[in-house]
């Protein structure tokens, strides 16, 4: 037990494929952690499925197993909050699941993210035009929950008069804790089409697409608050589950990308900053995917970046979002083509590093040997759409690209695909950073959290490439820690996001860019968007059959 007492708060983090939690000091410092993977099922091509009962059980395991590992008295933990993927879950009226899979099997009530199945309905809906898909970047994708949505209702009838209620991830995460339906602004902002601004749904919109019928009995929620707001207690079942005590305060959640950006954005100021201020920093969080958060005063519109959101990550302000559907997916996948995957697997864990770090050794020795830098990938090009392309084009029928494939199946080729990958994903991140510019952000500084931080080679080419420092935050579970922000402050131990922000964050280490290498990449971005051109004119050809 911790013998000075100290107030602790909790940030628990849904991904991809795994439950994190974090306890946290009101300084900011972690004191204990906690991980456990959890069940994703792909029942046909572009289906990803989970289970909400799989995904609470595994936050309870972590909770609990954070507080023995460091014999944490539950009773010094004054507030919890959730982030999770932007997935949807469905419930019955009685809060049991209810199916989304084709395999009719109610285990499987979550459609995870990164799920395309809704791609056709995403594209009638933007063919209708009406007046909510500017604040989503001008298109809505697949990957948010109105095509969903429509996806179940057509697709899935039983289940959609079945349902008693939709969740964004995240906020199930806190009804789950706290009986309470309270929906983050975040949430509903960036994937519901939620008008922030006017704090309203705009249900002509639902009525156009024919889901209006989700606003009988409240199915997708009234009441929506800021992240960060106290929601209630824990209920004595939760409390149970998670280890805690019913006096711990849970606070309004946030998507997990999101969170990293509040984990990041105050670590250089001293005080709280001023909008101008913020204007000029990104927020990059690496994982599974990309996000690419920046902030203004007033809103900007500009097609391919998701937004403007009001209010969905710094209140008062609003959010535009860039992202890239598959990064560290896209590197796995690269890595996995390789028929010696397996055996460059073995040899890493023998050297007790990661495969990630095993190739960038693998990518000095080729550099050194002949005596080049990133010049080294001049003969394979990747254009990494191989999920579709969420920013800058927004065109989720975009696929991926590999020029200048041969048949060496060596270490040193499937380093050098692997690194050619990394690249490809920093051209994407200038592609992106370029158009915010060129909307009235002047992005000079980019603050980097999430798992892609902790690859050195990433890290260097993204600032290389977009020409701008690349900072680390202090507390390298930047994301966990925006989510116990979010504790802190719906805890009352903080007047404000930004203000905990600032007390609870620090910057780290430093990537500045190499500009001696300016040129091998203006050269090889170039061949970037030419590839994209190609791929353009290859299905113009092909389109007739």
């Amino acid at each position: 037990m911790k013998q000075n007492g100290e107030e602790l708060v909790i940030g628990v983090d849904v991904g991809t494929g795994s439950v994190r939690a974090g306890i946290f000091n009101l300084a900011g410092r972690m004191v204990s952690y906690s991980q456990k993977e959890i069940r994703i099922w792909y029942p046909q091509g572009n289906f990803v499925e989970q289970s909400s009962d799989n995904i609470w059980s595994a936050a309870c395991h972590c909770v609990k197993d954070a507080l023995d590992r460091e014999k944490i008295d539950p009773a010094q933990v004054a507030g919890i909050s959730f982030d999770a993927t932007c997935s949807l879950v469905a419930l019955d009226p009685q809060d049991n699941p209810v199916t989304v899979s084709p395999t009719g099997n109610d285990e499987h009530n979550v459609i995870v993210w990164m799920d395309h199945r809704a791609t056709e309905q995403a594209e009638r809906i933007n063919s209708l035009n009406h007046d909510v898909l500017k604040y989503v970047g001008g298109k809505i994708s697949p990957e948010q929950e109105p095509p969903k949505l429509l996806w179940i209702k057509e697709n899935s009838p039983e289940s959609w008069k079945k349902a008693g209620k939709f969740f964004d991830l995240a906020d199930f995460m806190t009804y789950k804790s706290t009986g309470i339906d309270v929906r983050s602004l975040c949430t509903t902002v960036c994937k519901w089409t939620y008008l922030g601004h006017e704090n309203r749904w705009d249900k002509s919109f639902h009525k156009q697409i024919n889901i209006d019928d989700l606003f009988v009995g409240d199915k997708i929620g009234s009441n929506i608050k800021p992240m960060g707001t106290f929601i209630g207690n824990l209920t004595e079942k939760a409390a149970t589950e998670l280890g805690l005590t019913v006096k711990t305060k849970v606070a309004a959640g946030i998507i997990d990308a999101h969170a990293g950006g509040i984990g990041v954005i105050g670590s250089e100021f001293e005080s709280v900053p001023e909008p101008a201020e913020l204007e000029k920093i990104l927020a990059l969080i690496g994982g599974t995917s990309s996000c690419h958060m920046a902030v203004s005063k007033q809103p900007r519109f500009f097609p391919g970046v998701w937004g403007p959101y009001f209010g969905a990550m710094i209140p008062g302000m609003w959010l535009n979002e860039g992202g890239q559907s598959a990064t560290g997916a896209l590197i796995d996948f690269i890595i996995a083509q390789n028929d010696k995957h397996d055996s460059i697997s073995d040899r890493a864990r023998d050297s007790g590093v990661s495969i990630y770090q095993y190739l960038n050794n693998i990518v000095g020795r080729i550099k050194a040997g002949e005596k080049k830098g990133p010049e080294v990938t001049k003969d394979i090009n990747i254009l990494p759409y191989f999920l579709g392309n969420r920013s800058p084009r927004a065109d989720a029928s975009a696929r991926g690209i590999i020029a200048g494939l041969t048949l060496d199946e060596s270490e040193e080729a499937a380093a050098r695909n692997y690194y050619a990958a990394v690249q490809a994903i920093a051209y994407g991140t200038r592609h992106i950073i370029e158009e915010m510019n060129a909307h009235g952000y002047q992005i000079d500084r980019v603050y980097a959290c999430g798992g892609g931080t902790k690859n050195g080679l990433w890290l260097q080419e993204h600032a290389d490439i977009t020409g701008l420092p690349i900072i680390l935050p202090k507390e390298s579970e930047a994301v966990l820690l925006g989510t116990a922000i979010l504790a802190a402050v719906g805890a009352g131990k903080y007047g404000s996001i930004l203000e905990a922000a600032v007390k609870m964050s620090a910057p780290g280490k430093v990537y500045h860019p190499n500009k001696e290498f300016r040129d091998y990449h203006q050269a090889k971005y170039a061949v970037f968007h030419k590839m994209y051109d190609h791929l353009q004119e290859y299905k113009e050809i092909l389109s007739r059959f």
